[in-house]
């Protein structure tokens, strides 16, 4: 089939089948840019696992503590019991970072969906996802330093030993 190489006529001479929906490059751009919020994502979930971990630790330390309080010595038990206090602060900081790690990723997760969105209703959402990404960040820092005030309790706390 011979066509005619003016603008009007190639529109005209395409085969059904060579047509492309508009978005389909837009979509595929926002895949690509969906690339590394998706890893952020695997991160942050890497940094729940350690959290949780760290939470399980801390309360089977307090269970076994709070076990063997009624057995103690008179003596001893007011070393358990700072050490129980201690314990909960630990707990308390963890939890508080798997919050903000949550919301994190929860942050991400918007971010990327918003993404889609905009492409799919091309919407100029931009600034919504920048904001996005800053309150990811945010609430990312948050949880690690939140983490590393419960590794310094940890570490700067003695561990009551019962004789």
């Amino acid at each position: 089939m011979e066509c005619d190489r003016t603008a009007a006529a190639v529109k005209t001479c395409q085969s059904p089948s060579m047509d492309v929906d508009p978005h389909v490059p837009e979509i595929f751009t926002v895949i690509q840019l969906a690339v590394a919020p998706v890893f952020l994502l695997t991160a942050i979930g890497t940094v729940i696992a350690a959290l949780n971990i760290r939470l399980g630790r801390a309360v089977d330390r307090r269970r076994h503590l709070e076990a063997q309080l009624p057995d103690m010595p008179e003596e001893e038990q007011p070393f358990a019991r700072e050490e129980l206090a201690v314990i909960a602060r630990r707990i308390r900081f963890v939890y508080f970072a798997i919050t903000a790690a949550v919301t994190s990723g929860l942050f991400v997760c918007l971010l990327i969906a918003g993404a889609f969105i905009g492409a799919f209703v091309r919407v100029s959402l931009s600034y919504t996802i920048g904001a996005m990404f800053v309150f990811a960040m945010l609430a990312l820092i948050a949880s690690l330093l939140l983490f590393l005030r419960e590794i310094f309790l940890a570490v700067s706390s003695p561990r009551h030993v019962p004789r």
